[in-house]
């Protein structure tokens, strides 16, 4: 099952959630996407959201507005569904609306392999591009070890190209677990990387736990301002 969690307020974007595009809103564009590939429901913390994805035909679950994390908004949305504890539940955020299908079934093949690994946490994607001019925070880079583990997220520009460096790794908004990882993550205290970050994943690498990683090819640009949605509409021309 894939899980979209969708706050309704952006400090960054206004409502960006429900900001149209190509007529449809944000979250209901991502949702159609992840829909190729697996039952959705919408967890969200607004019940302007709830009837927005009933309109469009989509399952939603009112969660609690307290949630400091999109990982903690799906838990609680787990538990209101009864799902199992071996069920794979896929974490896609909503400001993906031009996530590939093909990206979202990598992340649920990763996650199937490693399910009952106990050391790691989740699973998540990652695509190479171009070393830019100037650092993105919005931009999530991701280094990894030799066996394809996350060994560190941040909005800083990670390795440091102290001599040379043609490519970095970003990291796509997408996550995979099972049930049982989920409560498991959902009860670690709050890292303070990830506070420091503002990035909910850092709180697995923190506490021990590991996080595979597979690279794809995509071509999405998640959205956390208004100069992203325009930069990504101007990619597809």
């Amino acid at each position: 099952m894939i899980i979209i969690p969708a706050r309704l307020q952006s400090t960054r974007f206004a409502k960006k959630v429900l900001h149209p595009i190509d007529g449809v809103p944000m979250v209901i564009k991502t949702a159609m996407q992840a829909a190729k590939v697996d039952d959705v429901v919408i967890a969200t913390d607004a019940r302007e959201v709830v009837e927005v994805a009933k309109r469009y035909g989509f399952e939603a679950v009112l969660t609690s507005v307290e949630h400091k994390s999109g990982t903690d908004r799906i838990n609680e949305a787990a538990a209101i569904l009864g799902l199992d504890e071996d069920e794979i539940l896929l974490n896609v955020q909503a400001d993906e609306p031009f996530i590939e299908p093909e990206v979202i079934q990598s992340v649920y093949t990763l996650t199937q392999k490693h399910i009952h690994q106990a050391d790691i946490m989740m699973c998540s994607a990652y695509k190479s591009a171009p070393l830019p001019p100037k650092n993105d925070p919005n931009s999530v880079k991701v280094v990894v070890d030799g066996a394809g583990h996350a060994l560190y997220f941040s909005r800083s520009l990670i390795p440091y190209p102290r001599e040379s460096m043609d490519v970095i790794k970003i990291h796509l908004g997408i996550y995979g677990y099972s049930k049982k990882m989920l409560q498991r993550f959902c009860s670690l205290k709050t890292a303070p990387l990830e506070d420091i970050e503002k990035l909910e994943q850092l709180r697995a690498l923190y506490h021990g736990y590991r996080i595979a990683m597979q690279e794809v090819q995509s071509s999405s640009v998640g959205i956390d301002t208004i100069e992203d949605l325009h930069r990504a509409l101007g990619k597809r021309g």
